[in-house]
């Protein structure tokens, strides 16, 4: 592509590369391929020269590599769960078709942002949360046009690189342990909002003593779909109430405590086959924390290894909250 200012008389077929006033009614875009027409409406206004972009062989138009891209990577929009919009200046975006989590191939996606520097792609963090018709990723052909080989690899790396993971849990339970002078059921709507984020609804909870026994019966009368729990008092060990009263019901701890704060207490397991979450008491408030993160890929049907907890730690800190009864940063001495 050359670039660069040019008489006007040399400038029909070019494309705009900046916009030019005709007077105060009229103007030419930017991006605008210059036709006969615009050369003598330019010529009327007396500008001599534009800056323009020429397309040389082997060259293609920024929309029209924004949509070769765009569907590289999404060439299943119903399967992927993606709406892709129409290519203009150079940009398609990638919008989430439904609630769900973004699943990304990160090292094929960072593979791409390197081919060549006209050609991006911007994205959010994997695994995240998108609610319907959220940007999950953007285009962005920067220049007029890349050279055809640059795209074609670029395309060839994209191959179905990004995707949506939609909820696959049909009903989610919660169950709320009491202590004297607990929280009760504060903390019930949070908890219902999380889940109606993903287009669900939450049974009322069942609420039983913070007792061992209790909460595994109440575990093994919920044993389908997506069970929470929510402790009366802290779980503060892999052999505390809950997790014991989850294997007691024949279930699994599969993992407890997380690297993420606020969200440390989290426990994940199974009860006959079917997912619980133990919940930390951070997630009686709205604000984000591990557990959010861990709910999103349970609902959305992604395997949550104990690897993949670990691996939350890195970026794992997360907002501070005034609810937090107690401070992390340690006085200042004067």
């Amino acid at each position: 592509m050359k670039f660069g200012a040019v008489e006007i008389g040399l400038a029909e077929g070019a494309v705009l590369a900046h916009s030019v006033s005709l007077g105060a009614r009229r103007r030419l875009r930017k991006g605008r391929v210059l036709d006969a027409d615009d050369i003598a409406a330019l010529a009327g206004a007396a500008v001599e020269e534009v800056t323009v972009a020429r397309l040389e062989e082997g060259d293609v138009f920024e929309n029209d590599a924004a949509q070769a891209l765009a569907d590289a990577l999404v060439p299943d929009p119903a399967g992927q769960h993606l709406h892709l919009t129409e290519a203009f200046t150079g940009r398609v975006n990638l919008l989430a078709e439904g609630p769900g989590v973004a699943v990304l191939d990160v090292a094929a996606l960072e593979a791409l942002n390197q081919i060549h520097p006209m050609i991006t792609l911007a994205t959010v963090p994997p695994f995240q949360q998108m609610a319907n018709r959220g940007m999950v990723a953007t285009i962005k052909i920067i220049s007029y046009a890349v050279p055809q080989d640059a795209l074609e690899e670029a395309c060839h790396m994209a191959k179905a690189a990004i995707r949506l993971a939609p909820p696959v849990i049909d009903s989610v339970h919660l169950i709320i342990t009491e202590t004297d002078g607990g929280a009760g059921t504060k903390g019930q709507k949070a908890i219902a909002d999380r889940v109606a984020a993903f287009g669900l609804k939450m049974d009322e909870p069942k609420v039983v003593p913070h007792e061992e026994v209790a909460l595994s019966r109440a575990l093994i009368d919920q044993a389908q779909g997506l069970t929470l729990i929510l402790t009366g008092s802290a779980t503060s060990d892999i052999d505390d109430v809950a997790p014991a009263a989850l294997r007691l019901a024949g279930g699994d701890v599969a993992r407890f405590g997380m690297p993420v704060d606020p969200g440390n207490l989290l426990f994940l397991g199974n009860l006959a086959g079917a997912p619980v979450i133990g919940l930390p008491g951070c997630a009686r408030s709205p604000a984000l924390n591990g557990a959010d993160w861990v709910l999103a890929r349970v609902v959305c049907g992604l395997e949550v290894r104990d690897a993949d907890i670990a691996a939350m730690g890195v970026g794992g800190l997360l907002k501070e909250i005034p609810s937090r009864p107690q401070p992390r940063a340690g006085k200042t001495s004067k």
